[in-house]
């Protein structure tokens, strides 16, 4: 009850995204529920989640439907930037993340949602190699996302990093 308050009062201030949480997880897909009898004025709920898992097709994965299933109109969903991270988190490919980036934001937008895409570990990536960190973004971007949030996940970057980075890749 304290989050539906939280997230009224953000509405009435006019915070245009509000997190609500991720609908995995059993406390915030009560909170979705809930949210889903209610009208937002100002504000749109998003929920969070992530692409969709190696060798799944993005229709049939648990995550991206507890997305849909939360009844968010605006989804915020994270993929890997960073090479390392693909290989020794995900146990993937480079190419193969680049699918499960293209088809999450596909099918999240193909059904509706507004998609938030968040390029986790940008900045480490790009350092790494610019050319995978950008591929990341244009995929996610070709696919339908309405925003790129560049990440500083694990928040090492410098700020003179980050500024020359954005100069960068800036069209």
């Amino acid at each position: 009850q304290d989050e539906i308050r939280i997230a009224e009062k953000l509405d009435n201030f006019g915070i245009p995204y509000i997190e609500g949480g991720w609908p995995s997880n059993p406390k915030d897909a009560q909170f979705f529920a809930r949210m889903s009898k209610k009208r937002l004025s100002k504000s749109c709920l998003v929920a969070f989640g992530s692409t969709r898992r190696a060798g799944i097709p993005a229709s049939k994965d648990r995550n991206l439907q507890e997305l849909l299933a939360s009844r968010a109109n605006t989804a915020a969903i994270f993929g890997k930037t960073w090479l390392l991270h693909v290989k020794d988190v995900l146990k993937t490919t480079g190419h193969e993340n680049l699918k499960m980036i293209e088809d999450s934001v596909r099918f999240l937008a193909q059904n509706g949602v507004e998609v938030l895409y968040d390029a986790e570990h940008f900045f480490d990536g790009y350092r790494r190699d610019p050319d995978y960190a950008m591929q990341t973004l244009l995929a996610a971007q070709q696919a339908g996302a309405r925003f790129l949030t560049l990440c500083d996940t694990n928040g090492g970057a410098l700020p003179s990093d980050v500024a020359r980075i954005i100069r960068e890749i800036k069209p």
